[in-house]
């Protein structure tokens, strides 16, 4: 492998580098070098091939995992419609939304990723002992008991917590037996949660990307087999058995990682006293996740006094319209190791860079996504949901609540992308928990203000509004705070996709109108907005799409030189 001198950051002095760095680590038998080097934390330009396979396949996999999750609404919009039994559903669904958002996506990951990035950073340093599994020997036992100690709580609290989410609806007892069930989740998600921070800062990545899929291919088997005797409590249970087998996914390779031992050179076993996390980081990381995802407390604490189906429609425009998210913040997710391996290596340049582009690229994922939701809401909804008790009705509720909700889906991707700039350091920060809670603000200001007149269109506006604020917050604080990025130069790099956008949206809606069916229409108008956003953002110079342009010519060129 080719070995590179020690960079040195804009902002100062030369980094102290770890001499693993300057020898170069040696390849393993089985491993190539591209994924030898990914460990080892430096990213020569053969291991930006690693990178873009770890992104296409962990993208892959997120995209099919969030097609089953949309089989899994489809079956539960066949099944039960979008009513009080739904509406029950969807009041326990908060459990395993919000650990989720703890314990999986943004809460536990931001604080374990800087954390395990750290010890494989001290382990290819020759740091005595084995940090990474001092790390887990530290971690595990306690946050486990934690998982278990929360979960027993949320079973048994149920019937308050149901009163205190949603007081306004027709059948609590219902409400209160899901999410008794969905509690387990807190459990198996936390394991799962950890199983994946830990498998991401090795770069391992299939595994962990794997998870939505085994997750919702539990719920869709429980609503199939137990639907006819137990109605929407098989939903329920269904998340109970996906959330084991997100563990169960995830262990052959995490224990794979860990069952290599590092020995002296007497062959003895080196074992290093356990080190937890630091507190700091894990209550600030844990109070942003939880503010973060109060957003969806809001919402339905506002909804549940709307007519029944309310809180259906919300939920059903939100999961179709956060699949651009979904795709954007993968990007993200792939790279959050790479950053939080740069800093803890002393990198700061290399972390900027990343952090730039890949806020780039996020951005034009997103608005292209965007504007083919708002262009073809319609069509969507009604070939994805409108069948059995779904009625015509139900889309067009659905739909106008998706295009207004995909107002916020930029501020979305760009408080996920930010957020996981401010903790890669491995320090705790309390200015992305201060942005988060003055979005949570104008979302329930401007929702308990807007709901009486506008119903769920006035929910869903406060929502993009909030988060919006959050984003704008978050970049703002950018620089002593977090990686140290060039803000108006971002700014001025996401104008470009939003003006192509702008345009992109109403060309591809019209497109869409023209026809009846709604397959035609979504192909007419999700090909239109995809042709006027490359064109006109490759024109305006959006580095994400000349990027993503120029990828796609050279793999083209592989791809036919391998054929010839």
């Amino acid at each position: 492998m080719t070995v590179k001198p020690p960079r040195t950051p804009r902002t100062g002095g030369p980094v102290s580098v770890p001499s693993a760095r300057t020898a170069g680590p040696t390849a393993r038998s089985g491993e190539t070098a591209e994924e030898t080097a990914g460990e080892a934390g430096d990213l020569p330009p053969a291991s930006r091939g690693f990178l873009a396979k770890a992104a296409a396949v962990t993208a892959a996999l997120s995209v099919a995992g969030a097609l089953l999750g949309l089989v899994r609404d489809q079956a539960l919009a066949r099944l039960f419609g979008a009513g009080s039994d739904t509406d029950a559903f969807l009041v326990a669904w908060t459990v395993p939304e919000f650990a989720a958002t703890l314990l999986i996506e943004d809460g536990l990951a931001f604080a374990l990723i800087p954390a395990f990035s750290m010890a494989l950073a001290r382990r290819s340093q020759g740091a005595p002992g084995d940090p990474v599994r001092a790390l887990v020997a530290g971690t595990l036992p306690r946050l486990s008991l934690a998982f278990v100690a929360v979960g027993a709580l949320f079973i048994g609290i149920a019937p308050q917590l149901v009163a205190v989410l949603a007081p306004g609806l027709p059948d609590p007892a219902l409400a209160v037996d899901c999410t008794r069930l969905t509690a387990t989740c807190v459990v198996s998600f936390g394991l799962a949660g950890y199983c994946s921070a830990a498998l991401r800062a090795h770069r391992r990545y299939v595994a962990p990307a794997a998870i939505y899929v085994a997750y919702n291919v539990g719920i869709i088997t429980g609503m199939f087999v137990l639907g006819g005797r137990w109605g929407v409590r098989s939903a329920a249970a269904g998340v109970a058995v996906g959330g084991l087998l997100m563990v169960l996914a995830q262990l052959p390779s995490l224990c794979g990682q860990l069952r290599k031992k590092r020995r002296g050179a007497d062959g003895a076993e080196i074992v290093e006293e356990p080190r937890p996390l630091d507190t700091a980081l894990l209550t600030t990381v844990l109070l942003f996740a939880l503010c973060r995802q109060s957003q969806t407390l809001v919402e339905r604490f506002l909804a549940s006094n709307l007519p029944a189906g309310a809180i259906s429609h919300l939920n059903y425009a939100q999961k179709v319209a956060q699949m651009p998210m979904i795709l954007s913040v993968m990007v993200c997710t792939v790279t959050f190791p790479v950053v939080a391996r740069a800093l803890a290596e002393g990198d700061t340049e290399r972390a900027r860079g990343r952090v730039e582009r890949d806020l780039s690229l996020a951005a034009c994922i997103v608005l292209l996504g965007t504007a083919a939701v708002v262009a073809c809401a319609p069509q969507m909804i009604e070939l994805l949901f409108q069948r059995g008790a779904f009625t015509a009705r139900d889309t067009a509720a659905t739909a106008g609540v998706m295009r207004v909700y995909a107002l916020g889906l930029l501020g979305q991707t760009m408080v996920g992308a930010l957020a996981r700039s401010y903790f890669s350091a491995g320090r705790g920060s309390w200015y992305p928990v201060g942005a988060m809670a003055a979005g949570i603000i104008v979302t329930a200001w401007i929702g308990a203000l807007s709901v009486g007149a506008w119903g769920v269109y006035g929910i869903a506006a406060a929502n993009a509004t909030g988060i919006t604020v959050t984003a704008l917050v978050l970049l703002a604080g950018m620089g002593p705070r977090s990686v140290p990025i060039g803000v108006r130069g971002v700014l001025r790099e996401l104008s470009r996709p939003m003006r192509a956008a702008l345009v992109a949206t109403p060309v591809g809606a019209l497109a869409a109108a023209q026809f009846t069916d709604p397959m035609a229409g979504l192909a007419a108008g999700g090909c239109t907005v995809t042709v006027v956003f490359l064109l006109l953002g490759r024109a305006l110079g959006a580095q994400g799409i000349v990027s993503a342009l120029r990828s796609v010519r050279s793999a083209t060129r592989r791809l036919s030189h391998g054929r010839s």
